[in-house]
């Protein structure tokens, strides 16, 4: 039975999001069905609000950065029961059969990963409707099971953040004996310093505000180089291993790469806008790297949380009502969040 519920969302790129009712799918046989406890607010959300990318529809949901409490099973469900903590990310389906989903890399399913929001809903027709709303409806595959966290809410960033940042640090092996840079300290950056640094690696910070430097220390950096000081800079070219890029606007990439050692690789997470340009000495000489990466698969992202409650990483957030989204999507904007804004869903009513 299908049911309507309230969402946080809208019906144009031009105006702010307001509270309306959507449809939710009744529970099909491995459907899991939960309460929305928290959502996170990442940067990709403003951008499919605002068309960034030019691929948005509309009406818009958003959200995927979501931790519930299952209220409802279907008759083939066998990892959770009603009460159980849960949670979706970025995926809620794939074709299950190509060679990117057989490897767990459903973010890159060669017929089309249907994301948990703005993608074709399979079901129901349409456009997928993400997690600013009351409920969400799932298949089991991919749906995760929560871990115990002290935040909960502090932990829903890491349905996005956190994987994105921790399946690049895990393929190129972070880890003892490792440097690892992170450039930028924003929902990404920050998290990725924690996990980096929970890896073992010795973790180095390029930051452009000085006021970052010391929280870079605080989140768990060794180091923090402040990119407009040449000295600074200096200090370590030709000794990085891997660096974690999580900038989104227009930079120059071949600073990076210089501080590359040999075989070292920058890996582009952060979404900017405008072509890279990349000088041809910066990767022929110590034969580096640069390479991008896209969230992870479930599995993956399973893995991630559990490596998460172990070591006690969540992000850092600002908790706040449904009526104050439009304020926090003009705040990020703005850069103005240290360093991930959550909801609470149960002030959506």
């Amino acid at each position: 039975m299908i049911k309507s519920i309230k969402a946080i969302g809208t019906d144009s790129s031009t105006h702010p999001l307001q509270v309306f009712s959507i449809q939710r799918r009744g529970l099909l046989p491995d459907d899991v069905e939960m309460e929305i406890l928290y959502c996170g607010i990442c940067h990709s959300d403003l951008h499919q609000v605002k068309n960034d990318f030019g691929a948005s529809h509309y009406p818009m949901v958003p959200g995927h950065e979501i931790v519930g409490r299952v209220t409802a099973v279907g008759s083939e469900v066998k990892k959770f029961n009603v009460g159980d903590f849960a949670a979706v990310g970025c995926i809620v389906d794939s074709c299950g059969t190509c060679p990117a989903c057989e490897r767990d890399l459903q973010q890159f399913c060669a017929h089309g990963t249907t994301l948990s929001f703005n993608t074709p809903d399979k079901h129901l027709g349409g456009m997928t409707l993400g997690g600013f709303a009351q409920t969400y409806v799932c298949k089991e595959r991919y749906t995760l099971k929560m871990p115990h966290f002290d935040d909960m809410a502090a932990a829903a960033p890491l349905l996005c953040a956190g994987i994105t940042v921790y399946s690049p640090l895990k393929h190129w092996q972070a880890g003892p004996g490792k440097v690892v840079g992170v450039l930028g300290i924003g929902g990404l950056g920050h998290v990725a310093i924690k996990i980096a640094r929970a890896m073992g690696a010795q973790v180095v910070v390029y930051t452009t505000s000085q006021a970052k430097v010391a929280d870079a220390k605080r989140l768990g950096a060794h180091e923090a180089v402040l990119t407009s000081d040449a000295d600074q800079m200096k200090k370590f070219a030709g000794k990085v291993d891997l660096i974690i890029d999580t900038v989104s606007g227009k930079h120059d990439i071949n600073a990076y790469l210089q501080q590359l050692a040999i075989d070292g690789t920058v890996v582009l997470v952060g979404l900017p806008p405008e072509p890279i340009e990349i000088g041809a000495f910066n990767v022929v000489k110590g034969r580096r790297s640069f390479a991008g990466s896209n969230i992870g698969g479930i599995d993956e992202t399973q893995e991630m949380l559990a490596f998460c409650a172990e070591h006690n990483i969540t992000a850092d957030i600002e908790m706040i009502t449904a009526d104050q989204v439009n304020e926090a999507f003009e705040r990020l904007e703005k850069g103005d969040v240290k360093y991930r804004f959550v909801i609470d869903m149960s002030t959506l009513n």
